[in-house]
This record gives structure tokens, C-alpha cells and sequence, in this order.
């Protein structure tokens, strides 16, 4: 029997940006809308069609690959999903080194970071 993949959520790129506000405007040229954020804590969200983006002032080095469990492309709760904690066993199991880590203890939201060969940052950010 074939083994099912988990399923990581919906994906975005978490970009570190200089200037929020340059940011946001040169990506609503390219037909992006803010979605969700609090500019005034320096991060937005930004989708166009099924492309999600954040944009992050002053809250992290390097731009980041995020996964989101729990969540559709809308950022809408689904209802089945894998939780942070397994995904973090699984990885954990296999010999991936983990940056930060969810609290195994815990229920509901959570995140883990990994990095992946190239030094790349990535966020499983579960907020449900």
C-alpha cells in the first residue's frame, strides 16, 4: 500500500520587507489586495486569486516559505487536517533538524520552523 502524503495547508510566501508601504503599493500594481494585517504592527496579507504573499516589516531576516494546516487557500478553517505536532514528530523522526519548535503538550495553534539545504527558511504556522 502506497503511503498518503500529509497535507501541509495553505501556502504562502512570508516576504521581509524594508518599506511596508512601498511594499503594498508595488504589489497591488501586480493586482494583489490586502486580505488581512495590522499595518500599524508592520505586517499585511495580501492575495491575488489563489497567490497568497505576506509582508512582514521589522519581524524576521529572510524571507519564508509558510505552510498554514488547518487552512484553505482563502484562509478559511478546514475541517481535516494534520496538526502542527504530528508534522513536527513526522519530521523529527526522519532526522530534520527543527529551529523552533511547537510545544508537543499543547493543542490549537502552533508553529515550527525548519530550514531547508539552501539555508531557506520554512514556517508551519497553525492557527487553528
Amino acid at each position: 500500500m502506497t503511503k498518503q502524503p500529509t497535507t501541509l495547508g495553505a501556502f504562502s510566501v512570508s516576504l521581509a520587507v524594508k518599506d511596508l508601504q512601498a511594499s503594498r503599493d508595488f504589489y497591488e500594481k501586480l493586482d494583489f489586495a490586502v486580505v488581512g494585517g495590522e499595518p500599524a504592527r508592520n505586517w499585511l496579507i495580501l492575495r491575488n486569486g489563489t497567490t497568497t504573499i505576506g509582508l512582514f516589516q521589522g519581524m524576521f531576516e529572510r524571507n519564508m516559505l509558510t505552510f498554514n494546516p488547518g487552512w484553505d487557500a482563502q484562509a478559511q478553517a478546514v475541517e481535516a487536517f494534520t496538526d502542527v505536532r504530528e508534522h513536527q514528530r513526522r519530521l523529527k523522526s526522519q532526522g530534520v533538524k527543527l529551529m523552533n519548535e511547537a510545544d508537543e503538550r499543547s493543542t490549537g495553534p502552533a508553529s515550527m520552523v525548519l530550514v531547508d539545504p539552501d539555508g531557506n527558511p520554512v514556517l508551519i504556522d497553525q492557527h487553528v
